[in-house]
């Protein structure tokens, strides 16, 4: 489309967590020919077949595994799972994306502490599963205050971290909701900003060119949280769409746009980024 301006965020793609662990499982790959993944690498469809064409093989439990070498992916796992495998001599390759380790230290640290631990983040997602089981069962993870209070928990020590790619202005809200709820039972409160900064980074990009964009499409995994927000924090600002590959693209969205900015997922492939801007530029 002629005089159309198409720009990119300033932050946005690949992190460096996720280009980390492909390295490795690339690597892997080469010297045992097959490997197994502990779920998915990251949470993008292109990325994961991309690995598949080169041996590496997504399980979704750990009684699947067939092979004697098995990856924990970015979002980390519980001890107890990496305990079961070792028990199960099966050969170890952690590419848990080194903000995830510092997150399960957190938790560990504070819950052997004797702090009732609240993570900030979805129940059901990988990351904070693994988290969960490294406070020993004594956390409970929520996005909400209904959530909270369907716990039954009453601490008097409140131990506060977040799952890594939730946003910031989100977490502080939820650490004020709680103090808010608990009030005066709170003797000691402990909260460690988990949150990772190559995220958050990216969030304040797409914010800037949304402020400045007629239209922004986001293209990543519908199944990644840190997609997800992309699209959240955007949305309030310009019409905003999320995509998987390129050809997702609607032409009528561009009708009458001048501006398009586009933003990407941590874990979205460059080759999907540039596929996105070619189809805008040949529209």
């Amino acid at each position: 489309m002629k005089n159309m301006k198409i720009e990119k965020a300033e932050k946005l793609g690949l992190c460096f967590g996720v280009r980390r662990a492909i390295k490795l499982l690339k690597e892997a790959a080469n010297k045992y020919g097959e490997i197994e993944t502990l779920g998915p690498v990251a949470h993008n469809r292109l990325l994961v077949e991309s690995l598949v064409k080169l041996g590496v093989k997504p399980i979704n439990r750990l009684d699947q595994a067939q092979g004697r070498i098995l990856a924990i992916t970015t979002h980390g796992a519980s001890q107890a799972v990496l305990s079961e495998t070792r028990a199960r001599h099966i050969h170890i390759i952690d590419t848990t994306c080194p903000i995830v380790h510092k997150a399960q230290n957190a938790a560990k640290e504070l819950a052997e502490a004797g702090f009732d631990v609240f993570i900030f983040g979805d129940a059901k997602h990988s990351e904070v599963k693994g988290l969960l089981g490294w406070t020993g069962d004594k956390g409970i993870a929520a996005l909400n205050m209904k959530q909270i209070a369907r716990s039954e928990k009453s601490p008097s020590r409140l131990g506060i971290i977040s799952q890594t790619t939730q946003t910031q202005s989100d977490f502080i809200k939820f650490a004020k909701q709680l103090m808010d709820m608990f009030g005066p039972k709170i003797d000691e409160m402990r909260l460690v900003n988990t949150l990772c900064k190559v995220t958050q980074g990216q969030q304040e990009a797409a914010i800037k060119l949304a402020r400045k964009s007629q239209l922004i499409i986001v293209i990543g995994g519908g199944n990644s949280a840190n997609v997800r927000h992309l699209v959240e924090i955007c949305s309030p600002s310009v019409e905003t769409h999320l995509v998987e590959t390129a050809d997702e693209v609607n032409t009528s969205w561009l009708v009458g746009k001048h501006h398009i900015g586009i933003t990407a997922g941590a874990s979205t492939p460059d080759e999907a980024v540039e596929e996105l801007i070619d189809k805008l530029r040949s529209s």
